[in-house]
């Protein structure tokens, strides 16, 4: 029998690999070469046009680096264009995007206690928040605020948080956050797709044509690439933090994700300060500390916990009413539940791991595959000196899934 909640975790893993690895090529080249054109020298002997030069070792050779602030008299024949990585990312994150949040939209997008929308509202909400989004910051760059870095980096702070806020009423706590990275994620290649990328080409075919490029399509690419730059740490903060519940399962997520981007500039200034050799803002390290440990605070603010029956999605009512389920249910509540419950009980944890509560029959129905990918297809769950489940038992688990998806296939 096909085991999709198998072939549905490896295919998962095998994108965010893939996507990890994208996102390495990008922000690998992207910080190099804001590093590169922050360290550039002014020298005696540059060509006309050069605007300075830089010195780098490396592997063992020397590297001489010249950048001109248009272009050169003469456009060489072979010229790497820096798209790819960029493209790649955003592609191969969409696809996550798409495999884990819209595939199982019941389960990990949807809230039905914040807006009970059905699965097809809800990738519709998300993929239209991310094209509004960069439509939105488009027209800003392009009106008289782009021509004041300081003021348009404000209000693009501000929107990040009305966007953190907006996502945070309508889906779960985790989706809220990964739409966030999704969001900031979106506008960074679409700078890099419709506005960088389009803008070098129209310098490369005036050299062609024998014209003399206009300098105003270099500083707008050079705006969104700084833009770019600033965005990229809280990118990586989103896509890491679904590992972290206290991140963004709590009633001031958005407010830490604002934070977030607020570290992000002050991380960013201090090396791009250094790296354009004016010296060394030691005030952005105890700033950016106290910025974190704001967020650990909020993250201590809970709200006082309701208690509610949780609701049953479609497909765990399948699972609930599958032959087994009892008997799983009191495994998941004797083996598991001390540590995934709202408020774990097991030293150590402040919150549920994964963000995974399973407190209550409905509850682990609603996580079947998640139960039966770590406890029962795999002895990952429950960990080390706390792993009392026997051999049966887990085979208990998977009995009770089979049957259960094989029961599915059969209906359909």
């Amino acid at each position: 029998m096909l085991d999709t909640a198998l072939l549905w975790d490896w295919a998962s893993f095998a994108m965010r690999w893939f996507h990890i690895i994208t996102v390495i090529a990008w922000i690998g080249s992207s910080f190099y070469f804001i590093a590169l054109d922050l360290g550039l020298r002014k020298a005696p002997d540059l060509p006309p046009g050069a605007a300075g030069e830089e010195w780098q070792v490396h592997g063992g050779g020397f590297y001489h680096i010249q950048k001109y602030l248009v272009a050169p008299a003469r456009l060489p024949e072979h010229l790497i264009w820096f798209k790819w990585e960029s493209y790649a990312t955003w592609l191969s994150g969409a696809a996550m995007l798409m495999l884990v949040y819209w595939y199982r939209a019941d389960l990990f997008l949807i809230d039905p206690l914040k807006l009970d929308l059905a699965p097809w509202q809800a990738m519709a909400i998300s993929a239209g928040s991310l094209t509004i989004g960069w439509l939105i910051y488009d027209a800003a760059c392009k009106s008289k605020l782009g021509h004041y870095p300081a003021a348009f980096m404000g209000v693009l702070l501000a929107a990040l948080a009305a966007m953190a806020w907006g996502y945070a009423q309508v889906f779960t706590d985790r989706a809220a956050f990964l739409h966030l990275g999704a969001y900031t994620a979106t506008i960074m290649t679409a700078n890099v797709f419709l506005v960088i990328i389009p803008n070098q080409k129209i310098v490369v075919a005036d050299l062609k044509a024998g014209r003399t490029p206009d300098p105003e399509f270099g500083r707008i690419a050079k705006l969104r690439s700084m833009h770019n730059n600033y965005l990229t740490l809280p990118v990586i903060f989103f896509m890491l933090s679904n590992h972290y519940p206290l991140s963004f399962a709590g009633p001031w997520n958005w407010v830490i994700a604002t934070l977030v981007f607020l570290m992000g500039i002050t991380i960013r200034h201090w090396f791009n300060t250094r790296h354009a050799g004016k010296g060394s803002p030691y005030w952005t390290i105890p700033v950016t500390l106290l910025l974190f440990a704001a967020c650990v605070w909020l993250s201590t603010l809970r709200e006082t916990p309701v208690e509610e029956e949780t609701a049953l999605t479609p497909m765990g009512q399948h699972f609930a009413a599958a032959e087994g389920f009892e008997d799983v249910a009191d495994l998941v509540s004797a083996h598991c539940a001390m540590c995934h419950m709202p408020e774990p009980a097991w030293a150590g944890f402040a919150s549920a791991p994964r963000g995974l509560v399973l407190d209550t029959p409905a509850a682990i129905a609603n996580q079947a595959e998640q139960v039966y990918i770590f406890a029962g297809l795999t002895d990952a769950m429950p960990p080390g000196s706390a792993n009392f489940m026997e051999p049966e038992d887990r085979a208990a688990i998977r009995d009770w899934f089979r049957a259960a998806q094989a029961g599915r296939l059969a209906q359909n």
